[in-house]
């Protein structure tokens, strides 16, 4: 990253606080929201998939990631299996796949997250809203639902960027940014943050947003998102508590196989970053930050499905079948 100029005006912190509490409100919010509406258009099916479809650790592995796909959550992917096996409906051995199926699944939020439609979200907000006023079948007042959520999930991350924007040019800040370049600090950064808020989701809106607005690199955005990963597994955890111990150890395996997964890739950072820049499309016509918000977060975006796929397949082939 290029240095930036120090900016000379003083920090208005109250605002920058409460400007990026409210954006990450929103995106939390509209993140529940567009949950809400997919688990309600896919009905139970999503639930009965998950308790069928896992005869090997192959398709155990794609229906965690189709399941964790639709509902925008492997924390919630993850509850169901701990659900399921403490009602005897999986066993410990199905739900590994499922797990690591899930990882995988939710980086299509990471994909979605990426593509700049700030613009857009107002328009899909509003057509959320009629669909949801106004239509008679409960599908479309629920794809409604889908449509409000998608929309401010946008918008918080667009009020987080505009609240943060004056940080740019802050040097105790830059230079608190930069530390994000050591990557097992990155991590654990990512895993901390995503263990408060509950949702690596949130934790990977907020690291593209700061990759958008330039605050950090390639590098500690991948860093950031691999911790994400790992701060998931608090929800698995939690889940457990008061279940046998059967499904506890549900929770268990979720977080030896992100951090495990984070270790082995530990020392490959720098090439994963340039794999994921190779793979995403460049903007050479733009220059500086306008290039930056174009380019960092779809390869950031990219980097993380790399990384979840690779684990995944990684894993597969050393587990074998069931």
């Amino acid at each position: 990253m290029q240095p930036l100029a120090v900016a000379a005006d003083p920090l208005n912190v109250p605002g920058i606080v409460i400007g990026t509490l409210g954006g990450l409100a929103l995106f939390l919010y509209g993140m529940a929201k567009m949950s809400d509406g997919l688990k309600a258009v896919a009905g139970e099916s999503m639930q009965t998939l998950l308790a069928r479809l896992t005869t090997n650790r192959f398709t155990a592995a794609l229906t965690g990631a189709l399941v964790t796909a639709v509902l925008q959550s492997s924390s919630i992917t993850t509850v169901l299996a701990v659900g399921f096996v403490s009602a005897g409906l999986m066993t410990l051995a199905q739900t590994v796949g499922v797990i690591m199926g899930a990882n995988v699944g939710t980086t299509l939020t990471a994909q979605m997250l990426a593509f700049n439609i700030t613009e857009l979200a107002w328009l899909l907000v509003a057509i959320g809203f009629l669909s949801w006023s106004f239509a008679r079948r409960d599908v479309m007042r629920n794809v409604g639902t889908l449509l409000m959520g998608f929309g401010m999930l946008f918008i918080g991350m667009g009020q987080m960027g505009e609240a943060t924007s004056p940080l740019r040019t802050h040097q105790p800040f830059i230079d608190l940014m930069r530390q994000m370049d050591r990557v097992l600090l990155a991590m654990l950064v990512g895993a901390l943050f995503t263990a408060l808020v509950q949702s690596s989701s949130a934790t990977i809106g907020i690291v593209l947003m700061l990759a958008t607005q330039g605050h950090i690199s390639l590098t500690a955005g991948i860093a950031l998102g691999i911790g994400a990963k790992v701060g998931t597994c608090v929800t698995a955890l939690l889940a457990g508590l008061g279940k046998p111990p059967e499904a506890k150890r549900v929770g268990v395996v979720h977080v030896l196989f992100n951090v495990i997964g984070a270790l082995l890739w530990l020392p490959f950072v720098a090439q994963l970053a340039a794999l994921a820049t190779a793979v995403s499309p460049s903007h050479p016509e733009l220059a500086g930050l306008e290039r930056l918000a174009e380019e960092t977060p779809r390869q950031v975006a990219n980097a993380i499905t790399i990384f979840a796929t690779a684990n995944l397949a990684v894993m597969i082939w050393f587990v074998g079948p069931i």
